[in-house]
């Protein structure tokens, strides 16, 4: 896989807010990427002569990720052995070839872990005139295990699976998997805690901190409470125990 494959630059008014902003695309954390400083921009005085940063994200190889977790490991083995499968496998026909290849690839990955579920795969609405996002649904009974604990097996099917589309198409498109809508079921909690934890600032009128969050979480938190006139949130710490402060205006 070529490196311009596997790399993504990112252009925001900080280095901080162009890392999280890269990884919220790419849906992983700082431990799945090379983080470069391509220029860290300049803040002019009464906005004069500014200038935004810009980074670029390198996905790590699967040689790092094979020190992860072992159900990781099993995956990333599974990539590395699957481009041919879904060349001989694809039968292209009217819908988009992101969703072709997406949905050959991940038939055949969870073929290979012997998993029975039903599998649709569609394109998402573009973010701010973006690439439109490739979502996959996995629906079936007691895929629990494929989700895993605080989401580690469901990211890493996720991370492989964008690797593979990735190398197929010759161009990266976000992609997002879910399992038993257990992504929606998440974000509404998260939705609604951010909602009660305002009440909560806004009545003591203390701070309070959520959690450690991956980008993707702590993106939902921002989103919910951006439109509150009487709070405001930022994200602090390093991953992965970055969290969100929500503070009184």
């Amino acid at each position: 896989m070529s490196e311009e494959r596997t790399k993504l630059e990112i252009i925001a008014p900080s280095v901080e807010e162009a890392v999280e902003k890269g990884l919220r695309e790419l849906g992983l954390t700082e431990d799945d990427v090379d983080v470069e400083v391509l220029d860290e921009g300049k803040k002019g005085l009464l906005g004069l002569g500014s200038r935004q940063a810009r980074i670029a994200l390198k996905i790590k190889g699967a040689s790092e990720k094979k020190e992860k977790a072992e159900k990781k490991q099993a995956l990333i083995e599974t990539h590395q052995a699957l481009p041919e499968e879904v060349d001989e496998s694809r039968k292209m026909g009217a819908e988009p070839e992101e969703v072709s290849i997406a949905r050959e690839t991940i038939n055949i990955i969870l073929e290979k872990m012997r998993i029975n579920a039903d599998v649709s795969v569609r394109l998402g609405e573009s973010d701010n005139n973006r690439v439109q996002p490739v979502l996959i649904d996995i629906e079936g009974k007691d895929l629990s295990f494929l989700i895993g604990r605080k989401a580690e097996t469901i990211n890493a099917l996720q991370f492989v699976t964008s690797l593979i589309v990735g190398r197929e198409l010759g161009r990266w498109v976000p992609l997002q998997i879910d399992v038993q809508h257990y992504r929606q079921r998440r974000e509404d909690e998260l939705r609604k805690l951010a909602r009660r934890i305002a009440d909560q600032v806004v009545s003591t009128g203390r701070k309070q901190a959520l959690e450690p969050m991956p980008p993707n979480e702590r993106r939902i938190v921002h989103i919910e409470l951006r439109d509150n006139p009487k709070v405001e949130t930022e994200s602090v710490g390093e991953d992965p125990k970055r969290k969100v402060t929500i503070r009184p205006k």
